[in-house]
């Protein structure tokens, strides 16, 4: 008799608690106002930005434009991927996805590139408003009112690395915990 290749289910696991669903939306929302505002450059809204800038400093019209919209459709995607450790199918693969799907997805496939991604975007932005606030350089675009708004479409990225960090440890911890309560 051959022994069955099939791997042992995986031991189960406590849902996400209702703080890390929580702070899961929020990394994701956190992303859309800046993502809106290089979508709004890159069709062509100027945003208190002259056509002169736009063109000097964006490359828009031209490859800026599919710069700005590909970084943005990028960045939606990335922050999207912090619901998988709130939602099934941050344990299981869903099974449209080819070879793999249906499988189970180990907790260190998703906890590592989440804390890499955690790292990098936390040190992204808060480097880029240590910059704002301590390098003195010219007054930079956008001007008047849209300064204000340029700035409360960014401010929020601030929040995406801390909150997804919050998120891959609750996922961690929930993951290790049921490890451990199967050895028993």
């Amino acid at each position: 008799m051959i022994p069955s290749m099939a791997a042992a289910p995986a031991p189960p696991v406590a849902p996400p608690p209702a703080w890390a669903r929580v702070a899961a939306h929020v990394a994701v929302a956190s992303t859309v106002p800046s993502s809106l505002w290089r979508v709004a450059l890159a069709v062509g809204v100027p945003l208190g930005i002259s056509e002169r800038e736009l063109l000097e400093d964006y490359h828009s019209p031209g490859w800026g434009t599919l710069y700005m919209i590909g970084l943005s459709v990028l960045v939606e995607l990335a922050a999207y991927m912090t619901m998988g450790l709130v939602r099934p199918w941050g344990e299981v693969v869903p099974r449209w996805i080819p070879f793999i799907g249906g499988k189970g997805v180990r907790p260190w496939a998703a906890v590592i590139p989440a804390a890499v991604g955690a790292a990098i975007v936390t040190l992204l932005w808060w480097s880029q408003l240590a910059v704002m606030m301590f390098v003195t350089y010219e007054e930079p675009a956008p001007h008047g009112g849209y300064r204000a708004l340029f700035y409360a479409c960014y401010a929020p990225l601030l929040l995406w690395g801390p909150l997804l960090a919050a998120v891959t440890v609750s996922y961690h911890r929930r993951h290790r915990s049921g490890r451990r309560s199967a050895a028993r």
